[in-house]
């Protein structure tokens, strides 16, 4: 039986981004989406990390990985991959977990396609490759700089410019995953040896965080690349006032408030409490409005709440369901300190930026339009024992 590792290398140490492995993407620290991204693949045995950090080692272990400790002299900012990846395979062995086949992953690289990497381990466990690498096609003109500061072309003919339809394309290492077989790599002393293979992935999952402008792409895209995933969570907690609603109000010369909600939002909240799953809404402001929609919704609410994280969390003690269990959909700035403290951060499709930022997921709907329907269609997807 071939053991297959997926090791990723996450030291606490980075300059221009501090803490960058435990940034969060989506909601998600770039470190656990990693992890599960290699522990949804076909054929991973163990993921394992690789750290000199407590907190990441502490956020690694609470996602499922093995971690092992990485010596300050493998940590710096001049230590490499290889000696990371060589040090955590003779840990493991003496641990008597010897690898035989590893994917080398990078936690700075968020959208790691888990399908890839069982491609990869695949290619290489057939034998038809020895080390194998993600990358993208790429139809691009590439040119450098000669010593004199002039344009040289390097993949092209510049006095000939063809159609993309009459070219070969190349392929960009996006530095998301490699895979190679352990013995491989101890004799060549790093990951490329052998016969050499490319696993092709959407140009999509090629962004790679090393700076803030990258990190900031990441998490304006991050909700968007969702796709339609199942939602498994245990609660599901809203906020009001553009979630249930258009956030808009129609007020009357008495001052009275009227709302539009929607009907089909209703009918989903009607199917969540079937399968049993609780539910509460959150409101900032106090209203007759929103109680008399909790209450023909038949859920909890609780109003008037400035800090809804530590709300949410004394609700979520008292009914014994943990925060990494638990789906939060807001929509706007007020509602952000919660969704960074549940484990699915979900964002209507009009949030404001700063929401949709921070969410796993940003669904189609907009607020009022059938967001908390989509949202528990999504959680209902889910298997659950009966």
């Amino acid at each position: 039986m071939t053991r297959v590792a997926a090791i990723i290398p996450a030291r606490g140490g980075s300059k221009q981004v501090p803490r960058k492995n435990l940034s969060r993407v989506g909601g998600v620290p770039l470190i656990v989406r990693a992890v599960r991204a290699a522990a949804a693949a076909d054929g991973v045995d163990v993921v394992v990390v690789t750290t000199d950090d407590d907190e990441i080692a502490a956020v690694s272990a609470a996602a499922g990985a093995h971690v092992v400790r990485r010596p300050a002299e493998l940590s710096g900012d001049t230590a490499s991959s290889e000696s990371a990846l060589l040090h955590a395979l003779d840990a493991l062995e003496g641990e008597q977990m010897p690898v035989d086949l590893v994917v080398f992953v990078q936690a700075t690289s968020p959208f790691i396609p888990s399908e890839g990497i069982s491609e990869a381990i695949e290619l290489v466990r057939s034998g038809r490759c020895d080390s194998v690498f993600s990358a993208h096609e790429t139809y691009g003109f590439l040119w450098a700089r000669s010593e004199d500061g002039a344009a040289v072309a390097v993949n092209h003919d510049a006095a000939h410019r063809p159609r993309r339809q009459d070219r070969e394309p190349h392929h960009l290492e996006t530095g998301a995953f490699y895979a190679f077989t352990a013995d491989g790599f101890r004799r060549a002393g790093h990951r490329f040896f052998g016969r050499i293979g490319i696993v092709e992935v959407p140009e999509w999952t090629a962004v790679e965080i090393d700076d803030a402008q990258h990190l900031a792409v990441a998490s304006a895209v991050a909700g968007l690349v969702s796709g339609s995933e199942a939602i498994d969570v245990r609660a599901v907690v809203t906020d009001f006032d553009g979630v249930h609603t258009d956030d808009t109000a129609l007020v009357d010369s008495e001052g009275r408030e009227f709302v539009r909600v929607s009907r089909e939002d209703g009918m989903g909240v009607s199917l969540l409490r079937r399968a049993g799953i609780p539910m509460l809404i959150l409101s900032t402001e106090t209203n007759p409005v929103v109680r008399a929609r909790a209450e023909k919704l038949r859920v909890p609410v609780l109003q008037g709440i400035d800090d809804k994280q530590a709300a949410l969390a004394d609700w979520a003690a008292e009914n014994g369901i943990a925060l990494t269990d638990i789906a939060y959909l807001g929509n706007d700035v007020n509602d952000v300190s919660a969704m960074r403290s549940v484990g699915w951060p979900v964002a209507v499709a009009d949030a404001h930026p700063m929401v949709r930022s921070e969410a796993r997921v940003v669904l189609r709907a907009a607020g009022g339009q059938g967001a908390v329907r989509e949202l528990i269609e999504r959680v209902l997807q889910v298997d659950r024992p009966r």
